[in-house]
């Protein structure tokens, strides 16, 4: 079976990066947040669960800004 070098270092480095945490799952989550918090990037909600945030689901908004319907009826 043909091993892609590429796959084999990503995976290589997801058990790393696991190990550094002791596997502990809550740890890995709170720093993949932590990463991302201070990324400054957008992050948008695809999920279709309701949000706690005013809008529809997949939308973009800012704390204290309410979300705008980009979508033309």
């Amino acid at each position: 079976m043909y091993q892609d070098p590429i796959v084999e270092e990503i995976h290589k480095i997801r058990e790393e990066y696991s190990q550094s945490f002791n596997h502990d799952l809550k740890a890995l989550f709170a720093d993949l947040q932590k990463q991302q918090a201070e990324s400054g990037r957008k992050v948008v909600n695809l999920s279709r669960q309701p949000s706690l945030t005013p809008g529809e689901p997949g939308q973009v908004t800012e704390p204290g800004e309410e979300a705008t319907n980009s979508s033309h009826h």
